[in-house]
């Protein structure tokens, strides 16, 4: 009986975590339905003389997607002599005679060609190095698989103007949304952080992240905060922190839209993932003590900290898939007074306000039209399922974060998929199966077992939750096993 109420303990506490999780959410809500048709535009964007910006593209060997990004860049319409590129070029393969030839294209624009012998710090030593040799004083980034607004730049350097503005992130929209399934569901969810998060959190002036790519810096404000670094996997967001905390200001434009590509298939999902939890986790362990003594206000505290600890939702939500079965069996034989059960309901709350942080941002898009009302009603669902059986996968990224184990930069493969084209051919696909797969698998199975187990007995407390729980682990199990036998080769 100890035992049960043990795992009772535990139940409740990981679902409360979820709760006040959702709570931090509601309150990010809140500020995006009052705000979001305030969007920070520059009182004003003339300057007397346009100022030096240098763009950096970092690259590792990305032949697929270096191309269109050239091109891309090639059409800023902002005046040349007052503009450099940089391509910051780490790559090891093919992709470095590729761009070298291509930008002999474009002879009128100043490309400047950084090729590194070694990748010292990986992107955040690319960017670092790259640093030291820019000429502009402000520095817009692009990662290789995005496709930049011809006029992004003069559309964010009026910000700069007010010397407290340290960096200014446009909203990331998708080049091939609708490749796949598992392209919407990232789409779903990234379009509820460029919406929701990001305006809800600058809207109230509380901490918000550069998100690696489709922003511009002030340069003085990179080297305020102490440059880029690579003790975490996530460069972005710990600068992000440090500059914030010497007093810099951020600005979010949702209206300036950088298209990028959705990674197509569950081996390279898997590791952006894996690289964007365990950087959180890292950036936690390494700020948020920081954040908490600091004179900040207790919004900006508790924002901060549901900002740095979010990626520990999936170990909540691990912890409350396994102890379910437990305290399901405890309802089950009569254990548990069924009072207990009722009082849990309050959870629910949680799942509610989570669900309208998605339909807002999705629909918001889309100005609610029925036919994305009907979309987003089995969109939700099956991206909760999916996001749960990733759970195993991205726990592990978080303790290795949280726990201070180092890992290697692995970026992401780049496709240039068309609607029909297939991925197996890339020959940055991933072949290893991680052991997580095999894990995500016997959860698959345990949960069918457990959602026929509740059918037959009768007791369906918890069958909806452990049907989930069994579509979202079977998916991404044979999704990830799909992908990783599939691939050609191992080259990041």
């Amino acid at each position: 009986m100890v035992l049960i109420y043990f795992f009772l303990i535990i139940y409740v506490l990981a679902m409360l975590f979820i709760l006040l999780y959702s709570f931090a959410q509601a309150h990010l809500l809140f500020h995006f339905l009052n705000f979001r048709k305030k969007i920070k535009k520059p009182e004003s964007s003339e300057w007397n003389e346009l100022p030096m910006v240098t763009v950096q593209l970092p690259i590792f060997n990305e032949k697929y997607v270096v191309e269109r990004l050239i091109d891309a860049v090639a059409e800023f319409q902002y005046p040349s002599e007052k503009l450099e590129i940089q391509i910051l070029d780490d790559s090891t393969d093919e992709t470095s005679s590729l761009i070298r030839n291509h930008i002999t294209q474009y002879p009128k624009v100043n490309f400047q060609y950084i090729h590194r012998i070694n990748r010292v710090g990986f992107k955040s030593g690319a960017l670092r190095e790259g640093l030291e040799k820019a000429k502009g004083d402000f520095i817009a980034i692009f990662d290789a698989d995005f496709v930049p607004d011809p006029y992004f730049i003069l559309k964010t350097i009026g910000h700069f103007k007010n010397e407290k503005i340290g960096m200014v992130q446009s909203r990331w929209t998708h080049l091939n949304e609708n490749y796949s399934l598992f392209t919407r569901l990232q789409a779903f969810a990234l379009d509820a952080h460029f919406m929701v998060e990001q305006m809800g959190r600058n809207a109230q002036n509380v901490f918000i992240n550069f998100n690696g790519t489709g922003g511009i810096w002030r340069k003085s404000c990179i080297v305020d905060a102490g440059n880029w670094q690579d003790d975490t996997l996530t460069e972005d967001l710990d600068l992000s922190y440090r500059a914030q905390q010497k007093g810099w200001e951020f600005i979010y434009r949702p209206d300036i839209e950088s298209p990028a590509e959705l990674p197509p298939v569950m081996s390279a999902i898997k590791s952006q993932q894996f690289r964007w939890t365990k950087g959180g986790a890292e950036c936690a362990v390494k700020h948020l003590r920081n954040v908490l003594s600091l004179p900040f206000s207790f919004r900006k505290k508790f924002h901060a900290s549901a900002h740095l600890l979010n990626a520990v939702i999936f170990i909540a939500i691990l912890v409350v898939s396994i102890t379910s079965i437990p305290v399901w069996w405890a309802f089950y034989l009569g254990l548990i007074p069924p009072m207990y059960f009722n009082l849990a309901s309050v959870f629910f709350v949680g799942f509610v306000i989570i669900a309208l942080v998605y339909f807002f941002a999705n629909l918001s898009l889309v100005q609610f039209t029925w036919k994305a009302v009907l979309r987003f009603m089995w969109e939700l669902p099956l991206f909760l399922s999916v996001s749960m059986g990733l759970a195993v996968h991205n726990t592990q990224a978080v303790w290795e974060g949280l726990s201070g184990k180092k890992s290697p930069f692995i970026r992401t493969p780049k496709y240039n998929l068309q609607a029909k084209d297939s991925w197996t051919k890339n020959v940055y696909n991933q072949v290893k199966v991680p052991i997580s797969t095999y894990f995500e698998s016997l959860l698959a199975l345990l949960f069918i077992f457990m959602s026929i187990i509740s059918v037959f007995t009768g007791n369906y407390e918890m069958l909806v939750f452990h049907l989930m729980l069994a579509a979202g682990y079977s998916v991404v199990s044979v999704a990830s096993y799909k992908s990783y036998k599939s691939g050609k080769s191992l080259n990041n």
